[in-house]
């Protein structure tokens, strides 16, 4: 049975132009475990929960339910399209054969760049928690170090190859899921010191419509928590079955991923001990005052120790989503550099040169930190808001696509509400979008209150640029893997 679903991968592959070199290892649960892990609820409540309680107050927790609704609908246009190109690096791949060679180039040149600093955010974001697990203060140079090692360690462990960033994607999900159910569970019943409505409270934001411009800031934080499903598809030719496995295991990133953050939240919100003065910023760090309130700094360290293995764990999955994506890139020759990351290592059947320029790229932005922190803080700012660009440009190709005669034939599709659910989830990515760049900040300098605009910016320009000076799109080599 299961050589026969390889055999029918790798005839679908082969009407696509392609023949791979991957290793079919990596099982459902390992795939969706990648997916999960890239999200990771964890760190992305535990990350940016100051931010989300000081610009909307409790009821930011609504925006989980509310963005992930949105999310929901990106996901089920990526189900169709990667159930009918399973195939390794998504994005670039995908907008390829639903557009063409200039769109397709631009949006892995946002998406790369978002993947690079993605990485290194979620390393930056990692150092203070283990700062804290040391119980020793180290300041803004051990941090940079701090991330700089879990960047490197990352590195590693993904060369060994699939099988092992399988294996430790499906622990870091287990640790970060029964630490989840377990810490959350705790706070709730041990620990809980607020009415449940709080998360009605507006408390000195204002009521009614005075409130909404506060809501719709706080909803960035429930934005950063909402994107990991597409890691799934970074490594089609790794998954059997992957035109019906990998639709599946995407929803239940968005389904899994999406309850444990809503659930984290609501288990910090209802056991926080001042929420005025984590509002205020007087609390600085309310989730380490909240858990280190309620299981004493012991309990804490031990909190602590399943976070670090789920920053770790995201790590990996962003490494390799941007690695896969890399390789796909180069595979078509549609990148400087092509000749040397197109090649996978013989004994781990990974790309070996791909991962490790997504070790160095990162590890440079970080560096940056030792001189110029603000700069570091602007450059990360891409982030999010890249991830979504290039969400946005699968969504829109997918659209376009349709608008040109196309009907999806992969193993998933939408059927008759194809289109509407495809243009639902254009304008919501457009709405979120402008949200999350919209600049709120205007006593800060300009490149902090502007850094999303301002990076995002930077990043198209430059891949203008290099697309019409270089013309890698007018290269044949692609043109026959379509």
């Amino acid at each position: 049975m299961k050589q026969t679903s390889l055999d029918q991968d790798a005839e679908q592959l082969k009407n696509l132009g392609l023949k791979s070199e991957f290793e079919r290892s990596m099982s459902f649960w390992e795939n969706f475990s990648l997916g999960f892990t890239y999200l990771s609820p964890v760190v992305g409540v535990y990350s940016v929960f100051a931010l989300a309680i000081q610009a909307g107050g409790p009821p930011m927790i609504w925006n989980y339910i509310l963005v992930g609704l949105g999310q929901f609908l990106v996901c089920l246009v990526f189900g169709e399209v990667v159930s009918q190109y399973p195939i390794s690096g998504g994005i670039y791949p995908w907008s390829l054969r639903l557009v063409g060679g200039k769109f397709a180039w631009m949006s892995a040149w946002v998406y790369a760049w978002a993947l690079f600093t993605s990485v290194a955010a979620v390393a930056v974001g990692g150092a203070p928690f283990l700062n804290n697990l040391l119980g020793i203060e180290l300041g803004n140079t051990g941090f940079i170090w701090i991330a700089i090692g879990m960047i490197f360690i990352s590195t590693l462990l993904n060369l060994s190859g699939t099988k092992l960033l399988a294996q430790v994607a499906f622990f870091g999900f287990l640790c970060e899921l029964v630490g989840a159910i377990l810490v959350g569970g705790y706070l709730l019943f041990f620990a809980k010191v607020n009415s449940i409505s709080i998360l009605w409270d507006t408390f000195s934001f204002g009521e009614g419509f005075d409130y909404f411009p506060a809501f719709l800031a706080s909803s960035v934080a429930a934005m950063f928590c909402y994107y990991g499903f597409e890691a799934c598809g970074d490594v089609a030719e790794e998954t059997p079955n992957a035109s019906s496995a990998i639709p599946k295991s995407m929803r239940m990133t968005i389904y899994i991923g999406g309850g444990a953050a809503i659930f984290i939240c609501l288990a910090l919100l209802l056991s926080l001990p001042n929420v005025e003065k984590a509002i205020s910023g007087e609390d600085a760090d309310p989730v380490t005052t909240t858990l280190t309130t309620a299981m004493g700094v012991t309990g804490y360290r031990m909190v602590i120790v399943v976070v670090m293995i789920s920053f770790l764990s995201c790590l990996l999955s962003l490494q390799a989503a941007a690695s896969r994506l890399l390789f796909s890139f180069a595979r078509d020759g549609m990148i400087f550099g092509s000749q040397y990351l197109n090649h996978l290592s013989k004994k781990g059947k990974v790309p070996t040169k791909a991962l490790i320029v997504t070790g160095i790229i990162p590890i440079i932005i970080t560096s940056i930190g030792h001189w110029l922190q603000d700069t570091v803080t602007t450059i990360i700012s891409f982030a999010s808001c890249g991830i979504y660009v290039a969400f946005q440009m699968v969504v829109f190709g997918a659209l376009y696509a349709r608008a040109k005669g196309w009907k999806p034939q992969g193993s998933f599709t939408l059927g008759k509400y194809g289109t509407v659910i495809n243009v639902l989830a254009l304008v919501y990515g457009i709405i979120a979008v402008s949200n999350m760049v919209w600049p709120r900040s205007p006593e800060e300098p300009w490149f902090i209150n502007y850094g999303m605009i301002f990076t995002s910016l930077v990043v198209v320009s430059t891949g203008f640029l290099y697309l019409f000076s270089a013309k890698p799109h007018i290269r044949k080599k692609y043109e026959k893997n379509i």
